[in-house]
């Protein structure tokens, strides 16, 4: 990305704006962060709020370096080597400090020491990192994951894997043998004892699972309108890990809508969102959390507007949710990723990320959103005409109660040619055309003047006579919709 694209982005994770040089104990801070976390960009002689290059004097520029290396030199450890350049926009001369994550982890001020100095990115800000962040910043110097460490209360026999023998046998065809839990590193030896590891227990219903990761579970909830404080329905899924992406789909099927839409002269049905990108998420969300922030589950939250599952811990420093299209992928939990491969709960590594983008493209009217929020990974589908479909319901069932009951009763061409411009914009031809009509009927161009003439659809072009004339769905023809689904509104 050019330096005059990356000005504009906001401030972030990987990115920071200070109009003048901060005190050296800031720069420290943020350069540990981003060293710890993703790598980053500080940029100095920008203004963040309102974003404005302000500059540095010219002269200036090569003290000002100077000063910025022995800050981080002298106050930083393990030691950090940064790149430090001089740009300029409109004769105004600013400094980008770039920083790159980090391989000797974990990174901290040398006057505090890695207890009280490591310090790590959450969102714009830099956090002093807690005792469970120092060890998994640690574990990732040496390049093993949470779910690979071993618990040593009880030996692999003595471990209660009955329901996930079960399910492996299901969907491999294979019997969970000594063989087949040291193959997926379910077990190691250690001392000459056969030993658990942390994913194994997560896989299994033993009570060592309850009783060392009791959080390691979904909360699943449908609420009330727009806002988390009244519950209509909630579920906590707490078996083992491999049977939770499933039950909290399951979960969200119940509370969320399915429709028609007419393709010819069929009619299909369709959910109101993009369930399979749904159900990817949350199988992200369970193959991917930090297992160990202790005291974090896994939410799932249906609201009148939205979905939204979130997930413990950041998003992996490799990973862009802004670029959806591409296969990424990164492994935060070394043995649960390839167990889920093998049951075929994920699909091949990185097209994850794509299956969401490819369903997202037949849903335009829902927005996906993602966010880190603290140590959490958030994304929503939001639907973007949801305020539009606040029109009072009452009045609008009682405008239209012929067409309304005469559409709940039969389905009728009213309805199938409403459902079909819902879908897409389209002209009178292409319904006609969709219907396997061989002309345009004078039925079909008296149901679209009627659904017009209600106000449930508009033109697309200001002029009737225009050849490039379309008909689109208006928000009062959505909020039809959403009486037909949901009539005792």
């Amino acid at each position: 990305m050019k330096i005059t694209e990356i000005i504009k982005q906001p401030e972030g994770r990987r990115l920071e704006f200070k109009e003048t040089l901060p005190s050296p104990s800031k720069i420290a801070k943020t350069v540990v962060a981003f060293s710890n976390d993703a790598g980053g960009e500080l940029f100095i002689g920008i203004k963040d709020e309102p974003r404005e290059i302000t500059g540095l004097p010219e002269n200036e520029l090569f003290e000002i370096e100077e000063n910025i290396s022995n800050i981080i030199y002298e106050r930083c450890y393990p030691v950090i080597i940064p790149d430090i350049s001089f740009h300029a926009i409109d004769d105004k001369h600013f400094i980008r400090v770039q920083i790159n994550r980090g391989n000797n982890l974990p990174y901290y001020l040398k006057a505090e020491g890695k207890i009280k100095g490591t310090y790590i990115r959450v969102g714009s800000t830099n956090r002093i990192a807690d005792e469970e962040i120092i060890n998994e910043l640690e574990r990732q110097k040496r390049n093993i994951s949470f779910d690979s460490e071993l618990i040593f209360e009880k030996t692999i026999d003595e471990i209660d894997l009955n329901s996930f023998s079960d399910l492996f046998l299901e969907k491999t065809g294979e019997n969970l043998d000594k063989h087949a839990l040291k193959k997926l590193d379910l077990f190691k030896e250690y001392q000459g004892v056969e030993r658990p590891t942390t994913g194994c227990v997560l896989l299994s219903d033993d009570s060592l699972r309850s009783e060392f990761f009791h959080y390691a579970k979904i909360e699943c909830a449908r609420f009330k309108g727009t806002k988390s404080e009244e519950f209509i329905d909630q579920k906590t899924v707490n078996t083992n890990i491999a049977l939770q992406p499933e039950a909290a789909y399951e979960f969200v099927l119940r509370h969320i809508n399915k429709g028609a839409i007419v393709k010819g002269v069929y009619t299909e049905s369709r959910w109101e969102y993009p369930v399979k990108a749904i159900r990817e998420a949350i199988r992200n969300a369970v193959v991917h959390r930090d297992y160990s922030l202790t005291g974090k589950d896994i939410k799932v939250a249906i609201y009148d507007d939205m979905v939204e599952i979130t997930s413990p811990g950041k998003l992996l420093p490799s990973i862009d949710f802004n670029e959806l299209e591409t296969r990424q992928s990164d492994i935060r939990n070394k043995v649960i990723a390839p167990v889920f491969k093998k049951l075929g709960i994920i699909d091949q590594w990185g097209n994850g990320l794509k299956l969401i983008s490819d369903e997202l493209k037949e849903y335009p009217e829902i927005e996906f959103s993602w966010s880190e929020t603290g140590l959490q990974f958030q994304v929503q589908f939001i639907k973007k005409d949801y305020l539009q479909q606040q029109e009072p319901q009452h009045e609008l069932q009682h405008e239209l109660q012929h067409e309304l009951q005469h559409e709940l009763q039969q389905e009728t061409l009213y309805g199938k040619v409403l459902r079909m411009i819902h879908v897409k914009t389209m002209s009178t031809m292409e319904i006609s055309k969709d219907l396997n009509q061989k002309s345009i009927s004078g039925q079909l161009k008296k149901v679209i003047n009627k659904l017009k003439e209600d106000g449930l659809i508009d033109w697309t072009e200001p002029t009737a006579q225009s050849s490039k004339q379309k008909y689109r769905i208006t928000p009062k023809g959505i909020a039809f919709l959403g009486l037909l689904q949901n009539p005792e509104k």
